[in-house]
C-alpha cells in the first residue's frame, strides 16, 4: 500500500525539508513552497499552476516565489517559478533543477531530490532577488498537503 502525501516523509524528513526552504530564503526576498499531494489528475503543470494561486504565490511584492510540486501515487512533479524569476534565469534552469531532482526521484532519494531542487532555487533567488533589511517571510516555509 503506498503511504499518503501527510505520511509519505517522516517527522524528521519534513524537517529536513523545511529547514531547506527555510536556508534557501536566508539570503533572498524569495519565497518557496513544497505541495504535496497523492494524486494529480490532467496536466502536472496545470494542476502545479492551479495551486500556485491556490497558495496565493503569486502574491509576493517581486514575483519571485517557487513552488515544488508533488503527485506520489502518480510520480508526478513539476517546479513552477513566478514571473519575477522566470525573468531573470536562463532559459535552462528549470529543466536543469527538475533533471537533477529527478536523478535522486529514480534512486528513491525524495527528501535529497526536493533538498537540492530547493538549494538551486535558492541560488537563484539570491542572485538576482538578494536579502534586502524590509524583507517580510511573505510565505509559510511549511509543506503543504492536499487531499486529491
Amino acid at each position: 500500500m503506498t503511504k499518503s502525501a501527510r505520511n509519505f516523509f517522516t517527522t524528521e524528513q519534513k524537517q529536513d525539508i523545511v529547514q531547506a526552504i527555510k536556508n534557501a530564503e536566508l539570503n533572498t526576498s524569495g519565497e518557496i513552497r513544497v505541495h504535496i499531494e497523492n494524486t494529480c489528475k490532467g496536466d502536472v503543470m496545470d494542476r502545479a499552476a492551479y495551486l500556485f494561486e491556490k497558495l496565493e504565490m503569486q502574491k509576493t511584492e517581486l514575483r519571485n516565489g517557487v513552488l515544488f510540486y508533488l503527485a506520489i501515487k502518480n510520480k508526478k512533479f513539476a517546479i513552477l517559478g513566478d514571473a519575477g524569476i522566470n525573468q531573470v534565469v536562463t532559459d535552462n534552469f528549470w529543466d536543469d533543477n527538475r533533471n537533477k531532482m529527478l536523478d535522486h526521484f529514480m534512486e528513491n532519494r525524495f527528501v535529497q531530490g526536493l533538498v537540492d531542487g530547493i538549494t538551486m532555487a535558492g541560488k537563484q533567488l539570491k542572485k538576482h532577488f538578494p536579502y534586502q533589511t524590509d524583507d517580510v517571510n511573505e510565505l509559510p516555509d511549511e509543506i503543504s498537503f492536499g487531499e486529491t
